[in-house]
């Protein structure tokens, strides 16, 4: 397994200074960040350090260049819409841009792309999978056509009242992703594993490993800490940080032996990129360098193990 992170922490720096830092800390690989070039629409979103709108073999061979002299790989490039938002003029733009990420993927030979689902919320699930059955199928050809893998991400993105009641990603559950694969079976599509999401949704984040063990094709290590009084008292009807919040992978509840253990006897050996979400360390670029390099210190005895 390689150790990395996702770039959307350091929005401070360009590409060249993401993959410079990767080095110096001894990180191998790093998801990349890849969303149209403008404002974020929330937090850790709107993050451009690759824009594959006119990406072409020129910038392709720079970009290849840049991870040779640093001596670190990229893992993936990563943008995560909504692409099953309602309106379907919206949806193709996100669409669009995905496609791009998985042409661009192809030409610096990285052939990964990481997104989600999507899902509007103030559907039921059977009107979700019917967008899905329009949408998806065509984001997945072009996938195979350009020898790329898809990894979905499972976060529920249900955090804030404007994607209650269902959140904005179907891919959550064992339940979900049974029913993603039934519905394409290809092999291009797969997940990017994080354990945190389960956690909160008081799940268990290991046995799914071993369950899907040849669809995990990229892993986020990202922890999450119940707060157990606080859940006592709102209820898991409230919206999910009111009873957690995302921390460093040690600092919350994952079982993270448990989890190494199982990802090895599932025989991964792909990337674990650290996804820093855990407020404590946002304050500066400095405190979120070094909120990676203690995410770092912490998982690399269990990644050499």
């Amino acid at each position: 397994m390689k150790l990395g992170f996702v770039s959307a922490i350091l929005p401070d720096l360009d590409l060249e200074s993401v993959l410079a830092f990767a080095r110096d800390s001894q990180f191998s690989t790093v998801e990349i960040m890849c969303w149209p070039v403008g404002k974020a629409e929330r937090r850790y979103a709107g993050v451009t350090h690759l824009d594959v709108d006119g990406f072409d073999p020129a910038k392709a061979r720079r970009v290849r260049d840049l991870c040779s002299r640093y001596g670190v790989s990229i893992s993936g490039l990563g943008y995560y819409p909504n692409p099953l938002v309602a309106p379907e003029s919206e949806a193709l733009v996100y669409i669009e841009h995905i496609k791009k990420a998985i042409s661009a993927s192809a030409m610096i030979e990285v052939n990964q792309v990481n997104t989600f689902i999507g899902r509007d919320p103030s559907s039921p699930d059977e009107r979700n999978w019917e967008l899905f059955d329009r949408r998806w199928p065509a984001i997945v050809q072009h996938a195979e056509r350009e020898g790329v893998r898809i990894g979905i991400e499972n976060c529920p993105m249900y955090f804030t009242k404007d994607e209650w009641p269902g959140g904005k990603n179907l891919a959550v559950s064992p339940r979900s992703w049974r029913e993603m694969f039934r519905r394409i079976p290809s092999r291009a599509l797969g997940l990017n594993y994080d354990p945190s999401h389960l956690i909160w949704q008081q799940m268990d984040c290991v046995a799914p490993v071993l369950a899907f063990r040849d669809r995990i094709y990229h892993v986020h290590a990202k922890d999450a800490k119940v707060d157990r009084a606080r859940l006592n008292d709102v209820g898991i009807l409230a919206t999910p940080l009111e009873f957690h919040e995302p921390k460093l992978p040690g600092a919350g509840d994952v079982d993270w032996a448990r989890f190494f253990g199982a990802l090895k006897s599932a025989g991964y050996d792909g990337p674990v990129c650290v996804e820093l979400e855990d407020r404590a360390f946002e304050g500066s670029l400095e405190a979120r360098k070094a909120g990676l390099l203690q995410s770092a210190a912490f998982l690399r005895p269990f990644l050499s193990a």
